[in-house]
């Protein structure tokens, strides 16, 4: 496959973490704990960073939160966390902002939403303040437009001069115009006041795949700003990745994206980490990143024994999460090593020659053989019940041959 080119940015630095065409897709989440209760907000944020995710964001929406967000930073940083910490500000954020300059010192960057900062004569205000903190604190900003919370005025402005045409628009025309017509300006105004583009991203987030795909593709052509992207109230778990997925992987395969986080309802009690799953996921699934070996395994059908290939596969993933933080030392590139754990003769040696390492087990029917293959060529033939240890132990000293020396 064509390596996908992206489209020409500017590059953002959020802390250590670059931004930008000429940089890897960065993978982002989001906090659901009340940013005030510092320790919930230090173990999920903890959580979100283990799993992956290189900017985690928090809600930032009263008093306390800004003025918990120093200790937190700064319990983080004691316990080596070091994700950089954005702030999400709605309606207060100038005040916020202005009031508890430790809590905006701390803070990588500031999401800004057009549509909340305030109406009519306060709202240039309001966002004006929100840039100066930015500027004196040499912070970037997003700046995020939603259609849950576009700004209402100017899609009233919008509506009124489309009633007016020979030949309106179609409401969905005009949303998408106010979306790009409020990020587009308010960076305008942003770089105005004094904030170079090097401190701006851009989003327009929207929850309707096809609506956020074309708003998304309409702003690309239209600037060099970093975008992030985000299928807005996307869902929880399938529906959710699923939806998520195919926007990101549609506008990611076009070049466009810089930065991305998978929203998703998450189940009661459950972790937060799933959406930081998706997206490495999908990143390493369209070869934009690598993160960790990836195993290919079939889904089984009437001629497998999916007990003992379907067991396999699970093992063999699972020691691969296990051996990660070693072998991501040692073994430079090794995020990059393809296996295969097949379960019949059908596709099996197929693609197990064509990973790097894979074995296939025999279906039903099939003589008890079971081949592994290294770098295309047979390799052994396994002939005893002990599948898994000697497996794994064939594929431990195939890294160490192939990536101690890299």
């Amino acid at each position: 496959m064509d390596t996908i080119k992206r489209r020409k940015t500017t590059t953002v630095m959020i802390g250590d973490i670059p931004m930008g065409a000429a940089h890897p897709i960065v993978v982002q989440s989001m906090t659901n704990t009340p940013t005030a209760d510092i320790p919930a907000t230090i173990a999920q944020i903890t959580e979100l960073s283990q799993a992956g995710s290189e900017l985690v964001r928090i809600t930032v929406n009263d008093f306390e939160a800004m003025e918990a967000v120093p200790a937190i930073v700064e319990r983080l940083t004691d316990a080596g966390i070091t994700v950089p910490i954005i702030g999400d500000f709605h309606y207060n954020g100038h005040i916020l902002l202005t009031k508890y300059p430790k809590g905006a010192q701390a803070l990588a960057k500031y999401r800004i939403n057009p549509g909340n900062v305030g109406k009519k004569n306060s709202r240039d205000e309001n966002f004006a303040t929100m840039i100066k903190a930015a500027k004196e604190h040499d912070r970037p900003v997003r700046i995020g437009v939603n259609w849950g919370s576009l700004d209402q005025d100017l899609f009233t402005e919008l509506m009124d001069k489309n009633a007016k045409r020979k030949a309106p628009k179609s409401f969905k025309e005009v949303v998408y115009e106010a979306m790009i017509l409020s990020a587009l300006t308010s960076a305008e105004y942003a770089e105005n006041l004094g904030l170079p583009k090097s401190k701006i991203v851009l989003s327009v987030k929207m929850s309707e795949l096809q609506d956020m795909v074309t708003v998304y593709e309409r702003l690309a052509k239209k600037c060099d700003y970093v975008l992030h992207l985000g299928l807005t109230e996307a869902g929880g778990q399938t529906k959710g990745i699923a939806a998520s997925s195919a926007a990101l992987g549609i506008l990611m395969q076009k070049g466009i994206g810089d930065t991305i986080r998978i929203s998703l309802t998450p189940q009661p009690g459950a972790s937060r980490d799933l959406e930081v799953r998706a997206c490495r996921a999908l990143l390493q699934s369209m070869g934009l990143r690598y993160f960790m070996p990836s195993v290919t395994s079939c889904p089984g059908c009437g001629r497998t024994n999916s007990d003992k290939f379907v067991h396999l596969a699970k093992d063999v993933n699972t020691y691969i999460e296990q051996k990660m933080p070693e072998w991501k030392q040692q073994y430079p590139g090794v995020e990059t090593l393809a296996i295969a754990v097949m379960g019949c003769v059908v596709n099996g040696p197929g693609e197990s020659k064509y990973a790097d390492i894979g074995i296939s087990l025999p279906g039903s029917s099939e003589k008890p053989g079971i081949p592994i293959y290294q770098d295309g060529k047979l390799f052994k033939t396994l002939k005893s019940d002990n599948v898994k240890n000697e497996f794994i132990a064939i594929l431990d000293t195939y890294i160490q041959n192939r990536y101690a020396h890299q």
